[in-house]
């Protein structure tokens, strides 16, 4: 089985076909398929958040069957993630795509959870303080992209979970929460 650092590829990543866009319906829906699941699988193993599709990406290519993904397949796979909800385009020109191996919602629920587990109702953290804090080594959320982090934070305040407060700074922005 070959492997991309400690992550272990899927058979189909040394077939070449799969690094062609199929042209027969049924064929491609099952290689659009494949490719979602191992791009999100990825993402989450290596804990990365933004796709660049003119950027180099070690999903993208394969040297060892001499294989790479074309600029119209690697935009194809990526839609097809944005239709699910699983990813957003952050440009009308896409060449940058937010990938969410954990949809919005299931972000702000792991929030609430976090603020949960650390005795965090009633009180008052930073942003940061989420993403970086010695609470959140470990977790899903060390390290979690800002865009991510502030969208689900914004879903859990307009449910009347939490109250964001600016600071003075973009790095200090303030998170009350609610029990």
């Amino acid at each position: 089985m070959q492997t991309l650092g400690n992550f272990k590829l899927p058979p189909f990543f040394n077939y070449p076909p799969y690094f062609t866009l199929q042209p027969v319906r049924d064929t491609r829906e099952k290689q659009v398929q494949l490719w979602k699941e191992l791009i999100l699988d990825y993402c989450k193993t290596q804990k990365i958040f933004v796709i660049g599709l003119e950027e180099e990406f070690p999903l993208f290519s394969n040297p060892a069957i001499e294989r790479s993904l074309t600029h119209e397949a690697r935009e194809a796979f990526l839609t097809a993630l944005v239709s699910e909800g699983r990813a957003e385009w952050l440009d009308k020109g896409h060449r940058k795509c937010l990938i969410l191996w954990h949809r919005i919602q299931d972000w702000a629920d792991i929030i609430l959870n976090f603020v949960k587990d650390y005795g965090l109702e009633n009180s008052v953290t930073t942003v940061e303080e989420i993403r970086s804090g010695p609470e959140s080594r470990g977790t899903d959320l060390q390290g979690v992209d800002r865009i991510i982090l502030m969208r689900a934070l914004k879903l859990l305040e307009h449910k009347g979970k939490l109250a964001i407060f600016k600071g003075t700074s973009a790095d200090d922005e303030g998170i009350k929460f609610s029990s």
